[in-house]
């Protein structure tokens, strides 16, 4: 098991699968979202790939993947920094989730494909059950699945790009602190109730709690 810092808690295990760069990229995530790698802190590639036990090539190559993600940026002839999220970005990623997934959600229950639907519910109940356990990247993989799935159902893959792209800005910050306080859970339930909701039609109940839910993440992510 590999760590980061050396005395933090341990990030996801390097295993040799064919892509070591999706192995670096999930355990860089993985830093961030436990405090290991702070926001306006510059880490360099050959050092971060000493403390993963893996060379400096694969290291980079993720680092790289999360510029494209917005969550890393380069700083010339040092390395990458974490991408710091100001109150100001949270309310207006807030206010562009808010315009698109409400509607869209309520278009997905207004379609009525039940059948489609339920094939959710597994990443919903999935969720909850990370929730419980505190295993905060298996939260917040069910969780990506989940609304991406739902959104997915429309077809429209130029929303279901914009829509992970704000998601990805918003869940990488005190996600640990969250899991402590307990409210981790509560938010978890919200999306077996949303499933309840679009899965019976109700497209206006399932808009209104889909615009709860981004404001209770405005909010907890604060």
């Amino acid at each position: 098991m590999t760590t980061v810092d050396g005395g933090g808690p341990p990030a996801v295990e390097l295993t040799r699968r064919p892509s070591l760069r999706a192995d670096v990229s999930q355990a860089l995530r993985t830093a961030i979202v436990t405090g290991q790698l702070r926001p306006g802190q510059v880490y360099s590639a050959p050092k971060l790939a000493v403390r993963f036990g893996v060379s400096a090539t694969p290291v980079r190559e993720a680092m790289l993947e999360l510029v494209k993600d917005g969550l890393l940026e380069t700083v010339p002839n040092k390395g990458f920094r974490i991408v710091e999220v100001s109150e100001r970005d949270m309310d207006e990623i807030a206010a562009l989730r808010g315009l698109l997934e409400p509607p869209a959600v309520a278009e997905v229950a207004r379609a009525g494909d039940r059948e489609r639907v339920r094939t959710l519910r597994p990443a919903a109940e999935a969720i909850v059950a990370a929730a419980g356990a505190g295993d905060l990247i298996g939260y917040l993989q069910a969780d990506l699945d989940f609304h991406i799935g739902l959104l997915g159902l429309l077809g429209n893959r130029r929303l279901v790009g914009i829509v992970r792209d704000l998601r990805a800005q918003t869940r990488l910050y005190g996600l640990t602190r969250l899991a402590e306080s307990g409210r981790l859970t509560a938010s978890a339930a919200e999306h077996l109730d949303l499933l309840d909701l679009v899965e019976a039609g109700d497209a206006a109940a399932a808009e209104a709690l889909m615009r709860q839910h981004i404001g209770h993440t405005r909010g907890i992510w604060a």
